[in-house]
């Protein structure tokens, strides 16, 4: 078995075959996925439900062998509050740029500086318009949704007969602004 056969096929997917492109005039899109591949999109994300989602922009020559894809994401999704796991609805909008470099090569090193640059990517055989519309998503999906009103509260644990030890009694600086209100430190100015 190949790993081609193992990996479960992309939600959304609308490749582009570079070789096809044309270089003199731009290649425009708009992705509008309907219910049942939204609904595949979710699961793949791990949310509730994407209501609406649109992927629209266009992708051009920029040279003689390099690309630029330039579009505009647009989704409203459902997931769970962070807290109560009510259902939240939130409208996403978010601008996408890459630049697909022929020449561009990732460094080998375990450890590299990030490029200036975080747009560019290697120029590959097949530009997956689809793959690049569901990182856009992820990456805009809110990391803790929260539900109108509701705010996390104090979580308050102690051993029996013990002082409870709460968030104000850990600021470092509490206890300075404590010593100088005993000492009678007053303004400081002189």
């Amino acid at each position: 078995m190949t790993d081609a056969a193992q990996t479960p096929a992309p939600a959304l997917s609308h490749p582009l075959r570079v070789a096809a492109l044309p270089n003199r005039k731009p290649t425009r899109f708009d992705l509008r996925p309907d219910a049942a591949v939204r609904a595949a999109m979710a699961v793949e994300l791990g949310i509730n439900a994407i209501p609406a989602f649109r992927f629209r922009g266009e992708l051009r020559a920029a040279g003689r062998s390099n690309f630029t894809l330039e579009a505009e994401m647009e989704a409203t999704v459902d997931q769970p509050c962070s807290i109560t796991l009510v259902p939240v609805v939130t409208p996403l909008r978010d601008a996408v740029k890459r630049h697909y470099d022929a020449d561009f090569i990732y460094p080998d090193a375990e450890e590299a500086e990030m490029p200036e640059d975080d747009t560019k990517e290697p120029l590959p055989e097949v530009i997956d318009l689809g793959l690049v519309a569901m990182e856009a998503l992820a990456l805009a999906l809110p990391l803790y949704p929260r539900a109108p009103g509701v705010e996390l509260g104090e979580a308050v644990f102690t051993a029996p007969g013990a002082a409870p030890l709460r968030d104000e009694d850990l600021r470092p600086f509490a206890g300075l602004a404590a010593l100088k209100d005993r000492l009678g430190g007053g303004d400081t100015d002189a």
